[in-house]
């Protein structure tokens, strides 16, 4: 598997192009914006577009989602029946996919938005905005900021530390980095956030 990163302006978000050397086809998770660059990466690997992945439906991580279904007809992931009038297949909580000869495990991460999913492709887990490196998701009120990190821990830190975790902002980390040092996810912190908490994301 390779992974290209491409990092949009428009809601400084991270969109991910997973490429099959052996298939010769490819995934792209959340796409934020769509640029020359990325299509060339897609054409000049000789990449068959098989499927989109969508985190969640905020519209700096799916804004690019229009143009790309002008150019290609890949199958599109979402919690959603629908993006922008497009028809997805919804994916549900341990749903299993296969797709450019990945098998993808879809998992229901609510909290930042209600229809936040994280998608674990073999040792790389694509977290959309509920997990960043050093922070969690924004949430509209401590109680689901604490329902957050509980899922987030039974969830995704689950897995070995050595797992790679690719957010939808902000640079990669991994699963270890994160059960040490990430500060949403320390005890007590829900209760000392206030009216005027933010996060960038």
């Amino acid at each position: 598997m390779k992974i290209y990163h491409h990092y949009s302006i428009y809601g400084f978000s991270n969109t991910y192009i997973l490429g099959n050397e052996d298939t010769k086809s490819a995934l792209i998770v959340d796409p934020a914006e769509i640029s020359p660059l990325m299509i060339d990466q897609i054409e000049n690997n000789e990449y068959r577009l098989s499927a989109i992945l969508v985190t969640h439906n905020h519209i700096h991580h799916i804004r690019g989602l229009k143009t790309l279904m002008r150019i290609y007809e890949p199958t599109i992931y979402a919690s959603n029946a629908r993006l922008f009038g497009i028809v997805c297949r919804k994916v549900r909580d341990q749903d299993m996919l296969e797709e450019a000869g990945f098998s993808i495990l879809a998992i229901a991460v609510p909290g930042h938005s209600q229809d936040s999913i994280a998608y674990k492709v073999g040792n790389v887990i694509f977290s959309g905005d509920a997990l960043h490196a050093g922070l969690i998701g924004k949430t509209t009120s401590s109680f689901n900021t604490q329902a957050l990190a509980e899922r987030l821990n039974s969830r995704i830190l689950c897995y070995d530390d050595d797992v790679m975790i690719f957010p939808g902002h902000g640079p990669p980390t991994t699963v270890g980095t994160e059960k040490r040092f990430n500060l949403g996810l320390r005890p007590g912190f829900a209760k000392l956030l206030h009216p005027n908490y933010d996060f960038f994301v």
